[in-house]
């Protein structure tokens, strides 16, 4: 597998040590990681990933991982090794997701998904942390500003703002790119660009999160350096991949 494409960049010791690029990792393997890395979820059980026992809802999934810190993942796919990826990577950031869907659970009348719920399943599935250090370039994204914000502010992109995928499903899709491909915005503004020191803010926002409104939809393919195809300004015309904003009717 090739994990060039820049959105593994904050993963690529990891890649690297799971050796990713040749072959899908066995549980032990991850599970030795873990273990190095001394890594927990919310309640501060050491997590494991194991072998599930059969098919699980979304709540059974998020209950069993609350309960037990066994993560139940399927070794033979790259959706759950990748969503294993996350975890090793960004594990305050998971955990926090994984307990925030057990408080929204709690809470929910029946057992259909609420907003909350649908949005931190977004944020689960495809999320993007978009930081940045200059809060006009946070404004022209959810303004859907494609032009203005990639081409004709590149500069200003490249030098004050970082993105970091944290959806698995979105890392998924970025094993084979096309230009299409969508991410959900977590927007974080900041003094620095590193995205350890970004996880404890992207933490402290899920608090913020109670529907997917405020989750900016991101073509990555997009972000400058994303494709090689987008260091031309007519990269931004296509209106199918680069949608402008909808307005209410007044």
């Amino acid at each position: 597998m090739n994990f060039d494409h820049p959105a593994f960049a904050p993963y690529r010791s990891l890649i690297l040590a799971l050796d990713l690029a040749h072959a899908l990792p066995e549980l032990d393997h991850l599970n030795a990681l873990a273990d190095v890395r001394a890594t927990r979820q919310s309640r501060g059980l050491p997590l494991r990933f194991v072998a599930p026992a059969g098919r699980l809802s979304a709540r059974d999934y998020e209950t069993h991982i609350l309960q037990t810190g066994q993560v139940p993942t399927r070794a033979d796919t790259w959706h759950d090794v990748l969503n294993a990826l996350v975890w090793l990577r960004f594990p305050r950031f998971k955990a926090a997701l994984n307990a925030a869907h057990g408080t929204a659970m709690g809470q929910e009348p029946d057992t259909l998904r609420g907003r909350r719920r649908d949005a931190l399943t977004m944020l689960d599935e495809s999320g993007v942390w978009v930081i940045s250090r200059d809060p006009d370039l946070h404004i022209l994204l959810a303004e859907h500003a494609w032009h203005t914000l990639f081409w004709e502010r590149r500069q200003a992109v490249e030098r004050e703002m970082r993105f970091v995928v944290v959806g698995h499903a979105l890392l998924e899709k970025i094993l084979a790119p096309y230009p299409s491909i969508t991410g959900k915005c977590l927007m974080l503004g900041s003094d620095t660009l590193d995205p350890d020191a970004a996880e404890a803010q992207a933490v402290a926002t899920l608090d913020t999160i109670n529907s997917p409104h405020p989750l900016t939809p991101l073509p990555v393919q997009g972000i400058p350096g994303w494709d090689a195809a987008n260091a031309c300004a007519t990269y931004y015309a296509n209106q199918a991949v680069f949608r402008p904003a909808r307005h209410a009717p007044a």
